[in-house]
């Protein structure tokens, strides 16, 4: 599989606090203080294949706390044993997205663009995580509905995106 680079950790760095602040409204933390990060344990996390595309996994996440927090603007998403991390698009998944307390975040991950192609390879599972600094859930491929395996090869994933609709606009589905 041929993936170019996994997703940074961010750091609270003053850098880091001002792209949160120029961040559009809904993807900003909105407060007094420091955003404050989700909690892996008050995050659930859901993943499936998208009907009639099984190269597209939607992917939720839900803020079971009683409290906004954010997660990482991307999600991080792994393939079994394989190496790397889908990577973001557009480009520039750095920061943050906002989570109100109850609220649900939608986003899609293209395995793979051409199943025929011959450089694919393939994985049991795929590991979804909200920010970079969790652990994250893990999928096999068939919970995920991809069948015995999951197709992969230069793997993408949206932002999130405020409804399943939105993230399968951003990946070409809609």
């Amino acid at each position: 599989m041929r993936i170019r680079a996994a997703i940074a950790v961010p750091t609270a760095s003053a850098a880091a606090v001002a792209l949160l602040l120029s961040a559009p409204p809904g993807q900003a933390a909105t407060g007094q203080g420091r955003s404050v990060r989700c909690a892996e344990q008050s995050l659930t996390l859901r993943a499936k294949a998208a009907p009639g595309h099984p190269t597209v996994l939607r992917v939720e996440v839900t803020n079971r706390g009683t409290r906004a927090c954010v997660v990482d603007r991307v999600s991080t998403v792994t393939f079994g044993g394989l190496d790397g991390a889908a990577l973001p698009v557009p480009q520039g998944g750095t920061g943050s997205y906002r989570l109100t307390a109850g609220g649900t975040a939608h986003a899609d991950v293209r395995t793979i663009a051409d199943p025929a192609d011959p450089e694919a390879r393939r994985a049991d599972s795929v590991t979804v995580a909200a920010s970079a600094a969790h652990w994250g859930r893990s999928f096999t491929a068939t919970r995920l509905g991809t069948g015995r395996q999951v197709l992969v090869w230069e793997p993408v994933t949206t932002w999130w995106q405020p409804s399943a609709a939105a993230a399968d606009r951003a990946i070409g589905l809609g």
